[in-house]
């Protein structure tokens, strides 16, 4: 029996699985010499998802980082030789218009992030697959790099830990299960197993379906379930006898039936001879507890497999046998077919990163076989750089609020994500219905009688408009176009756009509670923020100036953008976003334990301090008409960017003087318990209550404002955004050197435009206004620009703006293309929009002082 060291640079719990496998080549190949590996059962695993799993590989997607990860792994399994690329379809049967167009939009999402799908007809699609019924095919998207990992990913994982090994940095122990994580003052020290203790900074939790135990042992919570997917066996199938072959057919997905289907090649093959049915139960999704996986003893198969009821398949069997008739010709085989567990979070996304609550504890969680290399390659370099190449903000686990990962919300969440893993569509602004009204400020209950249109972000419930206000905006409402393709109406409420109209004549109100609020104060306040600031918020910095600032990665990237305000001669305050608030805390918190900062306190006000956004040409006479002392609110005693104490009939109140809609106006804040009094105060004032889509989405372009984590990446610098400072401070800030050598260069490789939409008419003559992230192309090639450093260009941000009445987009442009005037195409549901570039860099279509918008 091998001896387990007493001492590893990490140790990584859930060794055999092919993430576990991936995450330890890829540290290896970024220099680690000494690993140890944990798994429970043997190497490679034979009881988790991996020894299992369909091993298929789409690389379309909507999201880019997948597309990322997804391409990344196809070319590691096939310079492995361990891929078949046999292509793969994805159908819409006759009559289910929809899923034809959400392959269209797939199409052009795969053209924004770098795969190469593209639509066929139906007579195409069953010459390459001719177990269909011809007559019930409508189209399909055609992906020609799809195909199967072969044999199995569960070699593919042996072999990588059989490398590992031979290499003399991985020590592998099978049977070896984590008994417990040793914690101590919110750090990881070593891990516990019966083979011994062995001590480490470092632990990585790559268990699959079981992740959110060991992730407890280390004080974390993991927001991840197993999932029961029904996988069914049709044989003997020998179309492909004799040919030696892994996989005959492309791959086929049947979505709108929630299902997939794959031949298992050449009887004489791995596991051949078979047709394999996945189904994800749309309706009733069956959700485990990791703790009653049954071990590995007691399961009649593996723990990972679970025994299939015919029942929960019945119906989608009857639809498959009707698109596949052969599926009913083979017959069922119940034997061998099975519930396997997969991994779903409370988002869809996978969970990866350091947890919040436990320095040292990493997580490379719920993620697909055709992930798999990629998100080990992510999360090496993330842990042994301190970046991954590209911006992990949609996967890094520190996104989720404590709130976020309570059992019930989990629960909720994730059997939501279940029920949508494949149909339907999932539109972009898709809301949640469980774990709602979990976060309300103190607007709400006023909100609620004036017919809120409730979205929600980071728990927060946000009104995105107000029915009252479709009567008595009527007038304006009249100047907002109707949007007659249910796509781009669904979830959106053409009262926003009224509402926006009203405040640009007069005033309105915009409830921001959902702002994470840090106050920062102690000796080492101003080291700590200066030190992560682009911008000077210490030195000699007037108590109440407001600084609009970035934070950055080690290579210049854009990991934050904030407003720090000044309270006090050692004391800050730190806005930011809802989505990004906790991303930010954690990289505030870590940066000072990194620097040895500890005399420093943080209070998070986020739940105690409610915003409201006031603004509009009569936001200073609406809000003096109120205050108890007026002057107070006159440009030269509260200038832009500034704040102070007011008082709004007797309420307490911090003025902000800022705006992000194009407005004068303040941001005001208030204590919760005066919130309700404010808000009435301004209503009988006369004061629009306005929907936060205005302040995030049509006002935000109009003023080509940048959004973190959407427009603002640490794929991009400073100047590629546009936000660089005319000049760069002298003090020590983290980033600077790769700041200061990119704003060296002769040129950027790209620039965040601003372009509109010409014509937003279809072939039809139908208006569409677009939603979501599309590709730009030229219009003579039809391709995507590409930058030299491979970056593609699709539009970050799109929306109606209603002041200038016109679709307007945000989109990095390589050099070549960024220059106004120069004209691309949008793709959406597989028509081209022409699109000109308005604005190279930072530069707004919208004047808020009167003069006209240009466009």
């Amino acid at each position: 029996m091998a001896t387990l060291p007493s001492q590893a640079d990490a140790v990584i719990i859930g060794l055999g699985g092919i993430v576990g496998a991936s995450v330890v080549h890829h540290l290896i190949e970024l220099g680690w010499t000494n690993l140890v590996g944990l798994e429970t059962a043997a190497l490679p695993s034979d009881v988790g998802s991996t020894a299992h799993a369909s091993d298929f590989c789409y690389m379309t997607s909507h999201d880019r980082l997948s597309c990322y990860t997804t391409t990344y792994s196809q070319r590691f399994f096939e310079a492995m030789g361990h891929y078949h690329k046999s292509g793969g379809l994805e159908i819409a049967r006759v009559g289910d218009d929809a899923r034809l167009a959400e392959l269209q939009r797939k199409v052009a999402s795969g053209k924004a992030f770098g795969t190469h799908a593209c639509m066929i007809d139906a007579d195409e699609t069953v010459a390459r697959f001719p177990l269909l019924e011809r007559d019930l095919v409508l189209g399909a998207l055609w992906d020609p790099d799809a195909g199967l990992v072969v044999p199995r990913s569960q070699r593919v994982a042996g072999e990588l830990i059989e490398k590992a090994v031979a290499s003399g940095h991985l020590h592998a122990f099978a049977e070896t299960p984590a008994l417990d994580i040793d914690v101590r003052d919110g750090r990881v020290h070593g891990v516990e197993t019966l083979k011994g203790y062995v001590s480490t900074p470092l632990v990585i939790v790559t268990a699959g379906i079981w992740g959110p135990i060991p992730a407890a042992m280390g004080g974390a919570a993991l927001p991840l379930m197993p999932l029961e997917h029904p996988l069914i066996f049709f044989g003997p199938f020998d179309t492909f006898a004799g040919s030696g072959k892994e996989i005959g057919y492309p791959l086929l997905r049947d979505q709108g039936n929630s299902a997939y289907l794959r031949d298992t090649g050449d009887p004489a093959s791995t596991e051949g001879g078979q047709l394999e049915l996945g189904y994800y139960e749309p309706r009733e999704p069956r959700l485990v507890e990791p703790h009653a996986i049954l071990d590995r003893h007691r399961a009649r198969l593996s723990p990972s497999m679970r025994d299939l009821e015919i029942d929960q398949v019945a119906e989608a069997l009857e639809r498959a046998m009707a698109l596949t008739p052969v599926l009913g010709e083979l017959g069922l085989d119940e034997k061998h077919s099975f519930n396997g567990l997969l991994s779903v979070t409370s988002d869809g996304g996978s969970l990866v990163g350091e947890s919040p609550e436990t320095r040292g504890l990493w997580f490379c969680e719920a993620v697909w076989v055709k992930d798999a290399p990629g998100m080990g390659k992510l999360l090496a370099e993330w842990i042994t750089r301190g970046r991954p190449d590209m911006d992990p903000c949609s996967v890094d686990i520190a996104r989720f609020y404590p709130v976020q990962k309570t059992p019930h919300h989990v629960h909720g969440r994730c059997r939501e994500i279940a029920q949508k893993i494949y149909d339907p569509p999932v539109h972009p602004r898709e809301p949640f219905a469980s774990g709602r009204n979990l976060r309300r400020g103190p607007f709400w209950s006023r909100e609620q009688e004036l017919g809120g249109y409730f979205m929600e972000a980071a728990g927060w419930e946000r009104a995105h408009g107000y029915a009252a206000n479709e009567t008595r905006l009527a007038a304006y409402l009249e100047r907002v176009p109707e949007r007659p393709a249910e796509w781009d109406a669904r979830h959106f409420w053409r009262v926003a756009n009224a509402e926006q109209l009203a405040m640009s004549d007069d005033v309105g109100m915009v409830n921001l509670s959902h702002f994470a609020i840090y106050d920062i104060s102690g000796h080492d306040a101003e080291a700590l923020l200066e030190r992560l600031s682009v911008a000077r918020i210490g030195g000699d910095t007037p108590i109440g100036k407001g600084v609009y600032t970035h934070f950055l990665d080690d290579a210049g990237g854009v990991h934050s953008d904030l407003t720090i305000v000044r309270l006090a001669p050692n004391g800050w305050r730190v806005i930011c976003g809802g989505d990004t608030g906790h991303r930010d805390l954690m990289w505030i918190i870590r940066h000072g334990e990194e620097w040895g900062l500890s005399r420093w306190h943080l209070e998070d006000r986020t739940d105690g301090l409610a915003t409201l956004g006031l603004w509009g040409p009569n936001a200073r006479r609406t809000l003096q008409a109120l205050a108890d002392l007026p002057e107070a609110l006159d440009d030269v005693h509260l200038p832009f960017a500034t704040t102070r104490e007011i008082r709004v009939q007797g309420l307490p109140v911090w003025a902000f003087r800022i705006s992000y809609v194009g407005e004068q106006g303040w941001e005001l804040y208030v204590p919760f318990s005066y919130g309700l009094a404010l808000w009435d105060r301004l209503f009988e004032a006369g004061v629009t209550p306005v929907g936060i889509d205005t302040y995030a989405n049509s006002r935000r372009l109009e003023k080509s404002l940048r959004l973190q984590n959407v427009d603002l990446l640490t794929d991009y610098n400073l100047l590629e955004a546009g936000l660089a400072r005319p000049k760069v401070k002298s003090a020590e800030f983290h980033g600077k050197s790769a700041h200061l050598e990119q704003r060296g260069r002769e040129h950027q490789p790209a620039t965040l435009c601003t372009l509109v939409m010409e014509d937003h008419h279809d072939s039809s003559g139908i208006p569409r206004f677009p939603v979501g992230q599309a590709p730009l192309l030229d219009p003579e090639s039809g391709e995507v620009p590409v930058d030299t450093l491979g970056r593609r260009s699709y539009t970050t941000s799109i929306a109606w703006g209603p002041s200038l009445e016109c679709n307007i987009a945000l989109g990095y442009l390589p050099r070549a293309y960024a220059e106004e005037g120069r004209r691309l195409l949008l793709e959406y549901f597989g028509e081209h929009y022409s699109m000109r570039v308005a604005a190279v860099g930072y530069r707004a279509l919208y004047d808020p002082l009167g003069e006209r918008p240009r466009s």
